[in-house]
């Protein structure tokens, strides 16, 4: 029997900005259910990028995540007992959604600085086209190059 289907959110926006897809970001940022401790954390790291590259930081934000935005992944499938790594697009909604969680999980890897320095760090080395989101990306990327013989699998 065949799952119900999925209900697309709405998704609200940020309390500064208006923004949904800085709202969406919180979101994820959060943890434990302390929305307000993720927007603290949002908000003073956008201060810190816009310091840091003399830039409005609403558009070094849009360029962080447009350049950590993957177009291929993998999924795993299985075919006559062996499990093939077939490449497809990403959805567009996953898109935003992957690229985000990169850029939290790099800036939560690193230690020894408050998380709205982590998270500043790690948005303006993703605008630039640098650091460990970027990194990520390219990983998935690659892998769905190599994987690319088995394309063919994806609709059988």
């Amino acid at each position: 029997m065949r799952r119900k289907g999925f209900k697309k959110r709405d998704h609200n926006p940020d309390s500064v900005h208006e923004r949904v897809d800085m709202g969406r970001f919180i979101n994820y940022l959060m943890q434990d259910g302390k929305k307000l401790a993720a927007e603290k954390i949002f908000y003073e790291s956008l201060q810190r990028v816009e310091k840091e590259t003399k830039e409005e930081a609403v558009k070094v934000f849009e360029k962080a995540m447009e350049n950590a935005t993957p177009l291929l992944e993998v999924t795993s499938k299985r075919i006559g007992g062996a499990n093939y790594q077939i490449p497809r697009e990403v959805r567009s909604e996953r898109k935003f959604f992957l690229a985000a969680h990169w850029i939290i999980d790099a800036a939560r890897k690193k230690k020894g600085k408050p998380m709205a320095q982590k998270l500043a760090e790690e948005i303006i080395a993703a605008a630039k086209n640098e650091g460990t989101a970027i990194k990520k990306k390219q990983d998935t990327h690659r892998m769905a190059e190599a994987n690319r013989a088995f394309a063919s699998y994806l609709r059988g």
